[in-house]
């Protein structure tokens, strides 16, 4: 028999945030971002629950836009690191993606390759302090000047990222907006995108182009929030099951370590589900779980394949009771913030061997 961990997705919901993100950008246009494979929830699950909605998708890596065009998307793929190396430039190219060009290295390799490749439609990075990719403000005019004498090249928009957009009374946020705000006046013909999912709640104009991500999967993206107050839906429940049970007698330690110890009579459960299925091995004891819908503890420290549940209150339950690690009783928000992390690896950890299952699929 097979495991019965898994990873549910629900389509409706993804719809539902997607639809929620657009409200909050309008009138600016939201892209999608599916980069890491639409955040663990599948790729091919993603495209298929929003292609009819969206106007356009973002991803990391040329692969990922190339997958997009394999499942049969006409959409805008917006490709955010650029080519990687020359050999990329033809697939963006075949592929209609538009790279994001964010260091003089990627100028060079397009004027070398110009004319071979084909046309190609390019946005630009601004670094307006982030200090991770992208021109400077002072030499974008220098950048533009650069690429249009290239033939087949066109410069559709600037794009930048927001490192404190999480924390809406960070004032960064302002500033970096106001670098941006300088270049659209100059650039009026060029498109702009700045607004990351945080960056959707902050009051303001946000441009052209928005790049809802991690909203979209009904995880929060602001400080101190968790998906439900931002009216947000979860798309993945990380499901799993009972497969064994336990009484406690006082002393008795639980897992790897004996990190564990009951203090009363009690009963557990252990879980077929572990750090081999991406679920945290950081998650202290006391990390929620739900089973058959009651909350309960996690102690003891969590294994490759297996982890523990006080059942104590619950010793109703036994084995085959469903479990959930993540989703609509335990938010995976609140996960992360017990073991220390953040919903974005929670979800991109899910590994591969937990199958997604589309739900209504």
């Amino acid at each position: 028999m097979p495991r019965h961990t898994r990873a549910l997705i629900d389509p409706a919901a993804l719809r539902y945030n997607f639809r929620l993100a657009a409200g909050l950008a309008a009138p600016a246009s939201a892209m999608a971002v599916v980069k890491a494979d639409g955040y663990g929830h599948g790729l091919a699950n993603v495209v298929a629950a929003l292609d009819a909605l969206v106007p356009g998708y973002a991803v990391a890596t040329v692969q990922e836009g190339v997958a997009i065009r394999e499942l049969g998307s006409p959409h805008p793929i917006v490709l955010l690191e650029g080519p990687h190396d020359a050999e990329d430039w033809p697939l963006c190219a075949r592929h209609e993606l538009q790279p994001v060009l964010h260091s003089p290295h990627q100028l060079d390799q397009l004027a070398q390759q110009c004319g071979d490749p084909g046309a190609v439609t390019v946005w630009l990075k601004c670094n307006t302090g982030m200090n991770r990719l992208g021109f400077p403000p002072g030499e974008i005019p220098a950048a533009i000047e650069r690429l249009s004498p290239l033939p087949g090249v066109r410069v559709l928009g600037l794009m930048t990222h927001f490192a404190c957009a999480d924390d809406l009374g960070d004032p960064m946020t302002g500033r970096q907006h106001e670098s941006m705000a300088a270049l659209a006046s100059r650039y009026p013909q060029l498109l702009i995108s700045t607004a990351n999912s945080a960056a959707h709640y902050h009051k303001g104009d946000l441009f052209h182009w928005t790049r809802p991500g991690i909203m979209l999967y009904g995880a929060s993206p602001l400080l101190k929030a968790h998906g439900a107050d931002l009216e947000l839906r979860p798309v993945m429940r990380l499901m799993s099951r009972v497969i064994a049970v336990r009484d406690l007698s006082p002393g008795d330690s639980v897992g790897y370590g004996a990190s564990w110890t009951a203090s009363a009579p009690g009963r557990m459960g252990i879980v077929e589900i572990g750090y081999g299925d991406g679920y945290p091995r950081h998650a202290p004891s006391g990390t929620p779980v739900a089973v058959a819908g009651h909350r309960v503890p996690l102690i003891g420290r969590v294994s490759m394949d297996m982890l523990a549940v006080d059942l104590s209150e619950v010793p109703h339950l036994g084995v085959g009771a469903a479990v959930e690690l993540w989703g609509e009783t335990v938010s995976v928000d609140e996960v992360a913030e017990w073991a220390g992390t953040i919903s974005y690896e929670l979800l991109t950890g899910v590994l591969p061997r937990v199958p997604r299952q589309v739900l209504g699929g």
